[in-house]
């Protein structure tokens, strides 16, 4: 036990306990602090110069940040090791473990900055752990701030571990203004006249000194705390999967099999049911695949059996949780238009969450053989539902990317589904021309967040369907955990914040994607994607002229390229309405939508071309 005598002259030559710690983190600092003034000058200069580059270039800076987090934990490992006092097998495992994550964050820089969050956090929570046996020693207001400190570092450490993309950037921008601050601080140090130096610091009175700890525990402790609470809520209102997605033991190979049905459990528009279904299919090669759908059912059926509306919905991520299904307000968010028409009609709805959302599998986006046959196979399966008559005939709506599955749908359902009658398609605002998009939102003068995810969105699953596209080869190593993570959240979850943060975070400067992506097999497959018909039914297509996702001019180019092939179509673009907006309710394009839809149904010819 330390005497009181000790622990006096230990305060007088102000050797602290928390005098100690902070040496062990900041061994940097000491080295610099003893050199010579030019050598700390140009020192000071070079880490505002690298702290500026980390502030903003974060994604680029994350192998640099990779390098002086292992040169840093190997100099906190040394100090560990070398501290004052008795050494415990606390202070030999904490030291080891720094010196050993140095190490192998500069030798292994790949595997260094894929692993930076978990090795960030795994650090944070190490080095937590490590201050609680201090919480023994000292005043009591210093006890308190050491374990404010000590939780502030488990709760970051976990939190990193929750939202990893987001950790890298802020992490890397974070290390970057502390390197400007310290690296002018030395820079300063170095330049400033002598005189004065030798003038005695003021000793501050005790009082003074707890108050001022007892202040920064309660800010250590807030900070972590409103961490949480924001984290919390962003991951708010996740879907729940429950087991009726799960695929069965025994699965038919026949596509369109119904697998299973139940009411879904959301809330139905008015004057119908829903059922959701659960039903086999096949991918874009032709392997078994299972997708689920749900089918809106007239209390009053216009006619037995009752003619069909293809619904594909447009995006909603890319992960399995974003299934339009698994959204209990879906009707309230507008995810079907014209949904209060189509029941007045009498019209049944089957609505495909394509295969991967929902029910598991690779989901299809922007893969048009893929998304054709899990919208041609969901009415296949629910024709199968029990009480349920329906027609052979239906008509496919679709929006954005269900524009493009519609297209999809009218172009290959004679071929894959001989059995059933497509008697019109309408596509609204499509994603008819993914390689003309991925040429729009690669172009630096157009990229935001959002075509960041965007771009991530696409990529994921064409690197699944497709054998000659390595997503690795085309995602900068630094970028794969935040494309990964960026893949995992649907637009409709408080989530997506955290992927747009990460993608304000990385910038326009920053090489999240390497090379062209719409060139090589990329774009090939890109362009592979688009169709060009034939359909043999009605087709029309509609947008809004201030759409702010897919370019105007991408659909008039569409439109012009078809009927330069002679294809019969009608096209309507529509002043100030948005991407969103021309599906919303009271949008000037819903009764046309109607009443054409209408019309197909009575066997009324087609309006005449518009080409």
């Amino acid at each position: 036990m330390r005497s009181s005598a000790d622990s006096s002259v230990r305060y007088r030559e102000g050797v602290t306990d928390e005098g100690l710690r902070l040496r062990r983190f900041r061994a940097l600092p000491g080295l610099l602090r003893t050199a010579p003034r030019p050598l700390a000058a140009i020192a000071g200069a070079a880490l505002v110069a690298l702290g500026l580059v980390m502030t903003f270039r974060p994604l680029a800076s994350l192998g640099l940040l990779a390098v002086y987090a292992g040169v840093s934990c190997v100099l906190s490992g040394v100090a560990e090791l070398t501290r004052r006092g008795r050494p415990t097998w606390v202070r030999i495992l904490v030291g080891c473990l720094w010196m050993a994550v140095g190490i192998a964050l500069v030798v292994w820089l790949g595997i260094g900055i894929a692993l930076l969050p978990l090795i960030l956090a795994a650090l944070l929570v190490a080095s937590g752990l490590a201050d609680l046996p201090r919480l023994r020693r000292g005043p009591v207001s210093a006890r308190v701030l050491t374990g404010a400190w000590a939780l502030a570092q488990l709760a970051f450490g976990v939190l990193a571990l929750v939202w990893p993309d987001l950790t890298s950037v802020t992490v890397a921008v974070l290390f970057g203004i502390r390197t400007i601050v310290f690296g002018a601080g030395v820079a300063w140090r170095a330049v400033r006249p002598v005189a004065g130096a030798a003038t005695p610091a003021r000793r501050l009175p005790p009082w003074s000194v707890a108050a001022a700890r007892g202040i920064a525990a309660v800010l250590v402790i807030a900070v972590p705390a409103v961490a949480w609470w924001g984290s919390l809520g962003l991951r708010s209102g996740l879907p729940v999967i429950d087991s009726f997605y799960s695929t069965p033991a025994d699965v038919p190979a026949q596509p369109g099999m119904l697998l299973r049905a139940d009411a879904w459990p959301g809330q139905a528009p008015a004057g119908a049911r829903v059922e959701r279904i659960l039903y086999t299919t096949t991918d874009l090669h032709g392997a078994p695949a299972v997708a689920s759908a749900i089918v809106v059912i007239p209390d009053a059926a216009a006619a037995k059996p009752a003619p069909v509306i293809l619904w594909d919905h447009g995006t909603t991520g890319i992960a399995r949780a974003c299934a339009p299904s698994l959204m209990p307000d879906m009707f309230q968010i507008q995810g079907i238009p014209a949904v209060a028409d189509a029941v007045a009609a009498g019209w049944v709805i089957v609505a495909t969450d394509y295969s991967g959302q929902g029910a598991e599998g690779a989901f299809p986006y922007l893969v048009g053989e893929g998304e054709a046959r899990s919208t041609l196979d969901s009415m296949r399966a629910a024709r199968q539902l029990d009480g349920l008559v329906l027609s052979d005939e239906a008509i496919v709506w679709g929006h954005s990317q269900g524009g493009h599955a519609a297209l999809w749908t009218g172009a290959v359902a004679r071929e894959y589904a001989p059995e059933l009658r497509i008697a019109g398609v309408a596509a609204i605002s499509p994603a008819a021309d993914p390689r003309g998009m991925a040429q729009l939102i690669t172009d630096a003068a157009r990229r935001s967040a959002l075509t960041t995810i965007a771009m991530a969105w696409v990529l994921l699953p064409y690197g699944a369907a497709y054998d000659d596209i390595d997503v690795d080869a085309v995602v900068a190593p630094a970028g794969r955990a935040i494309v990964r993570e960026m893949s995992a959240r649907c637009t409709s979850q408080p989530g997506l914040l955290v992927s747009v943060l990460s993608a304000v975070g990385i910038g326009a400067g920053d090489r999240l994607y390497i090379g062209d992506l719409t060139s090589g097999a990329m774009g090939a497959r890109l362009d592979e994607n688009k169709t060009v018909g034939p359909w043999p039914m009605p087709l029309m297509i509609a947008w809004g002229e201030s759409d702010e996702v897919i370019s105007p001019a991408l659909q008039q180019g569409y439109v012009a390229e078809l009927c330069g092939r002679g294809i019969p179509l009608t096209s309507h673009s529509y002043p100030g309405y948005t991407h969103m907006s021309i599906v919303a309710d009271g949008s000037a394009f819903l009764p046309t939508l109607v009443s054409w839809t209408r019309d197909r149904f009575a066997g009324i010819p087609a309006p005449a071309t518009t080409c």
